[in-house]
């Protein structure tokens, strides 16, 4: 009988997309853990519902009512969930918005932004409601909201922190990374 591979699921919430480029950096690696896991949902195979699974990575902090749902479901459907880049782990870029009022922040990406085209002045979440999810008081980090397993700092985390941490998941031990491996760009 073949032995199961574990399951990992990933989700993207509020921040760049350093953090899920950093995890394609793996190249080759990439494609020996995919031997390992199972990934059974990430931002690249847009399935919207998650499983049970393994291990639950977010990269992301919570903005959003929206955000803090996946969050939950995420962490009530895995058994290791990993916090991933500094958004994920400390507010990162997203607590910026937590020195502006939402109505400032969003005239400013909607109307005011150079490279914003809305002719219609129409603030979304504001003067349309339901178009945006309703903003949380403040952006914060995963772990104000559910309870993190494991912590991967860096602004993106490296492709080799990343490898080392699916090496410690994969030999059955909880990974702490090292200082020497966090990164700060």
């Amino acid at each position: 009988m073949a032995e199961s591979k574990p399951k990992i699921a990933s989700v993207w919430l509020e921040a760049c997309a350093g953090c899920h480029m950093s995890f394609l950096d793996m190249d080759e690696r990439l494609v020996e853990l995919f031997k390992k896991v199972e990934l059974t949902s990430s931002p690249i195979s847009d399935i919207k519902e998650i499983p049970e699974v393994t291990v639950g990575i977010i990269e992301g902090g919570l903005g959003n009512e929206e955000e803090l749902h996946i969050a939950k479901d995420l962490r009530s459907k895995c058994k290791l969930l990993v916090a991933w880049g500094d958004c994920a782990v400390f507010g990162g870029i997203n607590g910026m918005r937590n020195f502006m009022k939402p109505e400032d922040l969003l005239r400013e990406a909607y109307t005011d932004g150079v490279t914003t085209v809305n002719p219609s002045g129409v603030l979304p979440g504001i003067d349309a409601p339901g178009e945006v999810p309703a903003l949380l008081p403040e952006a914060i980090p995963v772990d104000r909201a559910v309870k993190v397993d494991v912590y991967v700092p860096g602004c993106p985390p490296d492709a080799d922190t990343i490898a080392y941490v699916f090496d410690e998941i994969l030999a059955g031990r909880v990974p702490k990374v090292p200082s020497e491996m966090m990164r700060y760009d």
